[in-house]
C-alpha cells in the first residue's frame, strides 16, 4: 500500500512540474513590455504562416496558423521577443 502511494505521489509531482514548466516557456513579462499582436501576426508571416488567429495561452502567444506545406500549425511566441517557444505538440 505504501508503495501505491508513494508512486502516485510522485505520478502528481512530474504532472506539476510539467505544468509549471509549461506555463514558465515564455516567462513573466510585463504586458507594457509584450510586442503588439500584429507585430507577432507580421513575425509569424515572415516564417511562411497564414495566420487564421492569435491567442493569449499561459502567457505566450498561440499563433493558429497555416504553413507553406499547407498543414496546420500552433506555435507559441515569447511576447517581448517575438521567439519561437514552442509548437504544437512540444511536451
Amino acid at each position: 500500500m505504501k508503495s501505491i502511494v508513494l508512486a502516485a505521489t510522485v505520478a502528481l509531482a512530474a504532472l506539476a512540474s510539467t505544468a509549471h514548466a509549461e506555463s514558465d516557456k515564455c516567462g513573466n513579462v510585463p504586458k507594457d513590455k509584450w510586442m503588439t499582436e500584429d507585430a507577432i501576426r507580421e513575425k509569424a508571416k515572415g516564417m511562411g504562416y497564414d495566420v487564421r488567429k492569435i491567442k493569449i495561452e499561459d502567457g505566450c502567444y498561440e499563433v493558429y496558423a497555416i504553413d507553406a506545406k499547407g498543414s496546420k500549425v500552433e506555435s507559441l511566441f515569447n511576447p517581448e521577443t517575438g521567439a519561437v517557444v514552442g509548437q504544437d505538440g512540444d511536451d
